[in-house]
């Protein structure tokens, strides 16, 4: 894949949709009444879209369709693999917060991998949504997009589900743990 473009080759657009479709058939509870054939129709004109859902799914997050927005006639895509995705923890929570550490930096920040996958981290709102649908993050946790007024403070806020109840709590932005990720979406 050329990264620079941000285009699958066609064996990597057909692996990628056969994943989502098979996901999609299993999933039907995430997704009622919705149907996929216009699902794919929409991914097939989206190749960008495309892209960052393949980031999605290399990263570990097993994106899948959520919901449909009628205003912008988009469907929503979520990560919703059972776990914070492996390949986005140890981050901190934005760019700010990476170049504010002195030493041991994490490879990455959560806003800034999200931006560079071309996808949006979750609000608490969207992650409390996402819980409806399954049980999430019973081991891990992810980031969550934080307000305004608590990042001035240098702190980022993150949630989990434990004892069959979504948590949301703080911490400074500049922390990262290999428990701690993050979650996207993506419209497309």
């Amino acid at each position: 894949m050329n990264k620079d473009k941000k285009h699958l080759q066609q064996s990597e657009y057909k692996a990628l949709i056969g994943t989502l479709k098979e996901r999609f058939e299993k999933n039907m509870d995430r997704h009622k009444k919705i149907e996929w054939s216009k699902v794919e129709s929409k991914l097939e004109k989206s190749q960008d879209k495309l892209w960052s859902l393949n980031e999605m799914e290399q990263t570990g997050g097993e994106p899948d369709v959520i919901g449909y927005d009628e205003k912008t006639d988009q469907y929503i895509f979520c990560d919703c693999s059972v776990e914070s995705p492996k390949g986005r923890r140890s981050l901190c929570y934005d760019n700010e917060a990476l170049e504010a550490r002195k030493a041991n930096k994490p490879a990455n920040s959560a806003i800034g991998m999200a931006t560079t996958m071309g996808i949006e981290i979750l609000t608490e709102e969207e992650y409390r949504g996402l819980q409806k649908l399954g049980e999430f993050d019973l081991k891990t946790s992810s980031w969550v997009k934080t307000p305004d007024s608590i990042r001035k403070l240098k702190g980022a806020v993150f949630c989990d589900r434990r004892y069959d109840m979504v948590f949301i709590y703080h911490n400074g932005a500049e922390s990262y743990y290999s428990s701690r990720g993050f979650r996207g979406s993506l419209k497309v």
